[in-house]
Formats: C-alpha cells, sequence, structure tokens
C-alpha cells in the first residue's frame, strides 16, 4: 500500500516514564502503569525500561519473588541478566535475548546481574491473562538473540519480531489470547516505515533512543505514545529525521476486570487475597 493510502493512527496521548526503584533497589523508569494506563493499554499492564552503566544503580537485582495470573517478558539489549524460577528453570539473558514466562497459577523467580560494571540496558513488559488462563500451568521460555526473527524493510529498517507478525514475518512469540506485537524497530536517518497493526488492537510506541514522529507529531524520547482507535486505520506511520530506535505494541483488549496487588494480577480482590493467602502458607509456587 503506498503511504498515501495508508491511514495512520494518531497519538491520542503520551506517558512520560517516572523513576522508580523495584526489586533489591534497582533503578528504572516506570513507563506503563496504574489503573487507568492498564485499561487504556489492555491487555498491557506494566513497562519498565531499566537502563544504566553505573553498577550501583542495578548490581542488587531482583532475589526471588512470586508471580500470579499474567505474563512477563524481558527483552536485554544490554548487559546479561540470570534467570531461576521455583519450576526448575535457569538462564542467562544476553543482548537481544528475550524471556518470556508465564506466572499463571504462580510462580517465584529471581533475575541477578551476571556482570559486575558495564551497561545494563533492557525491558520488562507486563502482559494479562485471559480469566480462564490464571491459574494454568507455569512456563518459560528463553529465546536467544538468534531466535528472534528480524526483518530488513526497503527503507533500510531493521525490525525484531519479537511476537505478532509483521509483513510475513512471524514472531518468535504467538499468543492466541491477546494477539500481542512486540517489535524493536530501528530507524536508519531519513525513513519512513508504514507498519500494519490490527485495528481491534491497543496499539502504543515507546521511543527509547533518537527522534521520531508519528504521522507529523514528533515524540519526545523516553515517552510512551499511545495510539489512537479507529477500526479503519491500517497502522501507524514513523518517520525520523535522523534516526530512531522504538518499541511496537499491541494487543487484542481482554475487557475484563483488573484486580492488582503488587506481583498478583487477578480479577477480583478475593482472588488476591487467595493469592496473598497462598504467598504467606507457602504454597503459591
Amino acid at each position: 500500500m503506498s503511504p498515501s493510502a495508508f491511514l495512520s493512527r494518531q497519538i491520542e496521548f503520551t506517558l512520560a516514564g517516572q523513576a522508580a526503584s523495584d526489586g533489591a533497589g534497582v533503578r528504572l523508569l516506570r513507563i506503563v502503569h496504574g489503573a487507568a494506563a492498564q485499561r487504556r493499554l489492555d491487555p498491557f499492564l506494566m513497562l519498565d525500561e531499566f537502563r544504566s552503566d553505573q553498577p550501583g544503580d542495578y548490581l542488587a537485582g531482583f532475589p526471588e519473588h512470586p508471580h500470579r495470573g499474567f505474563q512477563t517478558v524481558t527483552y536485554m539489549l544490554a548487559g546479561r541478566m540470570r534467570h531461576r524460577d521455583s519450576v526448575g528453570n535457569q538462564g542467562v539473558l544476553g543482548p537481544g535475548a528475550v524471556q518470556w514466562m508465564n506466572a499463571g497459577r504462580g510462580i517465584l523467580h529471581s533475575e541477578m546481574p551476571e556482570q559486575q560494571d558495564g551497561l545494563m540496558h533492557g525491558f520488562q513488559l507486563w502482559i494479562n491473562l485471559p480469566a480462564a488462563r490464571k491459574l494454568s500451568a507455569p512456563a518459560y521460555r528463553d529465546l536467544p538473540a538468534e531466535a528472534i526473527p528480524e526483518l530488513r524493510t526497503q527503507a533500510g529498517s531493521l525490525i525484531r519480531v519479537i511476537a505478532g507478525c509483521v509483513d510475513g514475518v512471524e514472531g518468535a512469540i504467538q499468543e492466541a489470547d491477546t494477539e500481542p506485537c512486540y517489535w524493536d524497530v530501528h530507524l536508519p536517518a531519513g525513513a519512513s516505515e508504514c507498519l500494519a497493526l490490527p485495528a481491534d488492537h491497543h496499539a502504543a510506541i515507546y521511543l527509547y533512543d533518537g527522534e521520531v514522529s508519528v504521522v507529523d507529531h514528533a515524540l519526545p524520547v523516553r515517552t510512551l505514545a499511545v495510539l489512537t482507535q479507529d477500526p479503519a486505520s491500517h497502522g501507524v506511520q514513523l518517520h525520523s529525521a535522523s534516526g530512531a530506535r522504538l518499541l511496537v505494541l499491541a494487543g487484542r483488549p481482554l475487557n475484563q476486570p483488573i484486580a492488582q496487588w503488587g506481583p498478583f494480577v487477578m480479577n477480583t480482590r478475593d482472588e488476591i487475597e487467595q493469592a496473598i493467602a497462598e504467598m504467606r502458607a507457602g504454597t503459591l509456587a
């Protein structure tokens, strides 16, 4: 489809990340958080970016902690992080690698740095599970960088397809419940791209380096743009004069109640109380 015929979504509003600390004191930028953002970006619950070359910002890591009722996706750009969990899985995530974990009915895991210095940079995304799968069996996939399909476009852009599909290139992960798209897009200077997105999906882009415009509207760096819902739209049109690196996220909304207490995301307060009780009794995972 020619750019002139492509109907792009627009920027509905933007979210600036908030400085936060998690785990045992890891400094990060919390980009998607809170009930309003969770409703508007359903099925996405949270997006964090961790980026620092100061060891004191990340060395304490994320010691063992529980999750229930959703999926976590960790994507590393730089540095090394070791995962261990109560199901017996373990592995080291290096640059370009992805860990896709289904917490389901409950899992205990840790994510600890495998380095003493240098840059640590990556993202963690939380994706909700439908009510029928919130107590599913925990599962874990460790995908090295070479397992993530890549697409080089005619404009010279590089797209790493973590989940979903871009121009016939299937991502490493396919999830039937939410049909998520998770793409890492590298635009060279002067590039324009028209990226197709499912019309019924909630969608957003997060610019983590460089500069980019959605249609004619510039997006500040380290800012998330929530894109409009338009059943007639084809996707999103991007342009970068000097080059950009950004995440594209899209998912089919679950349209279900969200009850959250820290690392537990269920549908009712009673289900949260049950998870807390099981955690305290040592029977969660």
